[in-house]
């Protein structure tokens, strides 16, 4: 760790001095940083952290913390007056039922979403799944959940990107099968919720000008989308709702983070493949913190208070596990472990260090089997009587 920081000090040292000599020669920018990047760095002090910030009372942080987060976060899309939830098609499957719904949202937003209900009477415990980003909008809740009743092309579709990042198992159904009631609806802008016109990676950009220029934000609208499919899920007759969780991958770790963390309907969450440090994302060394696919985990000003570790442990000190890929290229394995760090120190300060779990598997950008089977376990440690 310490040989990582003196890296990455001389580097910043190195880039600095470059940067002022370069300057001189008629331009501000190279491979798209400003040249007073690292002027900028050391000016995020993050004071609304826990441990930077002068409030000690963890409760009274949380609270601050959390609503810095929503103002942020900007105006919310309205929430809907009636679920008025309506069954498409049902599918009978070993141990479960599947269903293709829709719901109201929000009041803007009629959704379809995948829900699967294990046999069996009573109540069980609830999974929210967020899907991935993927730079790959066709399809959205059918990375998470097999579809049924649909187009052989979007079958096709969730069965290879199922098998690329999810080793042929859709979570959705692997956790039904281990008595969970599951959740999993289209982010704005992916599978049903797309662009008319169809798919266009290019038109992240111009979504989320959008959305700033009507004084709100894209990847808010989807945070906020996400805290109301938790509280959906909660309403629901079969889920018990002082257990439910939430889970994703990739952008869909991001989500289950910033859920958990804004969200007390959510008991236990779990992350995978989506934890950094603003050090190391913005950074010419790693150079993955740009670009249109960042749009949607980007909120107006938020680095000013905190980073993401200090806002993901705002879900402290619930049950939290990462998990994060020792070979994984768009989050170095220093990054990771800063982050981890700091998240740490925070569920050891409310003496909870056995409710946070941090692993670096030796694989790439994934959430394999192993990584589902042990996320099942989690929650049925911290979910299940």
């Amino acid at each position: 760790m310490r040989l990582h920081r003196s890296l990455a000090l001389l580097f910043t040292l190195l880039w600095s001095a470059l940067s002022f000599a370069q300057q001189a020669k008629g331009y501000e920018f190279e491979k798209d940083y400003p040249l007073f990047l690292n002027r900028i760095k050391e000016d995020l002090t993050y004071p609304m952290a826990w441990g930077n910030s002068q409030t000690t009372h963890f409760d009274t942080w949380r609270s601050e913390a959390r609503n810095t987060v929503l103002e942020a976060m900007l105006t919310p899309p309205p929430p809907a007056a009636d679920y008025a939830m309506e069954v498409i098609a049902s599918q009978k499957r070993n141990g479960h039922t599947a269903y293709k719904i829709e719901f109201n949202l929000t009041d803007y937003s009629r959704v379809p979403a995948y829900l699967l209900i294990p046999d069996g009477e009573g109540t069980f415990p609830g999974v929210v799944l967020l899907h991935d980003h993927g730079a790959h909008f066709s399809i959205g809740k059918e990375k998470m959940i097999r579809p049924f009743g649909v187009d052989s092309l979007v079958v096709a579709d969730a069965e290879k990107w199922v098998s690329t990042c999810y080793e042929s198992q859709y979570p959705g159904d692997y956790l039904a099968s281990q008595g969970y009631v599951v959740l999993s609806a289209d982010a704005l802008f992916w599978g049903e919720r797309g662009r008319k016109e169809g798919v266009r990676y290019e038109s992240q950009q111009a979504i989320s000008c959008v959305f700033d220029m009507l004084g709100r934000s894209w990847s808010a609208f989807v945070g906020y989308e996400d805290m109301y499919t938790a509280d959906f899920l909660a309403s629901l007759p079969q889920v018990d709702t002082e257990r439910i969780g939430c889970m994703g991958f990739s952008m869909g770790g991001y989500r289950s983070w910033m859920l958990a963390a804004l969200s007390d309907k959510v008991k236990a969450g779990a992350a995978v493949c989506w934890m950094t440090t603003t050090e190391y994302q913005l950074s010419p060394q790693y150079s993955k913190g740009k670009g249109d696919s960042n749009y949607v985990n980007v909120l107006p000003g938020l680095r000013r208070y905190m980073d993401y570790p200090h806002i993901a442990s705002i879900a402290a000190p619930k049950p939290m596990l990462f998990f994060n890929g020792s070979s994984d290229r768009l989050f170095p394995v220093p990054a990771v472990e800063d982050a981890y760090n700091t998240m740490r120190s925070v569920w050891s300060s409310q003496n909870k260090s056995e409710n946070l779990v941090t692993k670096l598997w030796d694989t790439h950008h994934v959430c394999n089997q192993a990584m589902q089977s042990e996320i099942a376990r989690f929650f049925d440690k911290h979910l299940k009587p």
